[in-house]
């Protein structure tokens, strides 16, 4: 498949020919469960760690290729199952797209719709040539409608007229944050089976991240939303693809993902009390929601929350 190309030296790279490590992965099934909290070599804390009022609880089966449940902030790791295998992102790359955004571009910026994002393969907001809308209006379409050609507009918009830019701010802020088994190629997560790939663990911490910036959870908690162009007439009504939003006590986000090379992926976040997690499960077909729902709710009992 070829050598992955990381142009900071400092970030780990993931082996030479990725593609055969990632096949020979799947036949590794174990499955790492922290019960009472991951050894603090395995999850940095940044804040005060919370107690668990619960160890003695079962943990969930999930049946998600892999799969994390962390608290946010504090970083604590709840239940890992191969949270560590380097996996295909999708459209959970999304968020990373949107944390560039937000802090390198302006949201009140009027996006003119250039020939390169009209057509993009995927889920689409269904954008024409030359449309016009605030940038503010085009993430929301980015995050609800998974929007391929948004994440199109978007990369060329804020990064100076081409997404090449944009994107090394991605990965920039993906070292920053810790993710050192990430690297994204693109602003969507359409594949590409070398430089583009990510960990459960990883987009637990850049969700982690993206709650601190300002706007980020605006936009990921958001269920229904019309966006207004500045040249049509009407808005398009939007519906998020994270259902839990609509169904889950405390929701508030994250992001879907869907390719065949990555599955169904779902990183998801719940806020009870003084309390937030975030739950990511990959390559989990049918059951994200449910895997999904199960690992909050196995946090929550934990924590004395439920």
């Amino acid at each position: 498949m070829g050598v992955v190309y990381i142009k900071n030296r400092n970030r780990l790279i993931v082996g030479a020919f990725l593609g055969v490590v990632m096949i020979a992965a799947l036949f590794d099934n174990a499955v790492t469960v922290a019960a009472t909290l991951a050894p603090a070599a395995r999850a940095p804390s940044a804040g005060a760690r919370v107690e668990v009022k619960a160890p003695a609880l079962p943990a969930p089966v999930v049946k998600s290729e892999t799969a994390i449940l962390m608290i946010a902030g504090s970083k604590q790791v709840l239940f890992e199952k191969d949270a560590h295998k380097i996996m295909y992102p999708a459209s959970t790359t999304k968020m990373m797209t949107l944390i560039t955004a937000l802090k390198h571009g302006n949201l009140n910026d009027t996006v003119v719709v250039g020939p390169g994002p009209v057509g993009t393969e995927g889920s689409s907001l269904e954008l024409r040539l030359l449309d016009r809308l605030s940038l503010r209006e085009l993430l929301y379409g980015l995050m609800l409608v998974s929007g391929n050609d948004a994440a199109e507009a978007v990369a060329e918009n804020v990064g100076g007229g081409s997404s090449r830019k944009f994107i090394e701010w991605m990965n920039e802020d993906a070292e920053r944050i810790g993710a050192l088994r990430t690297h994204f190629s693109n602003p969507h997560g359409l594949p590409d089976p070398v430089n583009h790939f990510t960990s459960a663990y990883d987009l637990a911490l850049i969700a982690d991240a993206g709650y601190k910036v300002r706007g980020f959870e605006e936009f990921v908690s958001t269920p229904y939303h019309t966006v207004m162009f500045q040249n049509r007439a009407k808005g398009t009504s939007l519906v998020n693809t994270n259902k839990l939003l609509m169904t889950y006590q405390g929701a508030i986000g994250v992001k879907t993902g869907e390719t065949r090379a990555a599955g169904k992926c779902l990183v998801s976040s719940a806020r009870r009390g003084d309390v937030q997690l975030i739950a990511v499960v990959l390559n989990g077909g049918e059951t994200r929601f449910q895997d999904s729902t199960l690992l909050l709710d196995y946090g929550f009992r934990l924590l004395g929350k439920l």
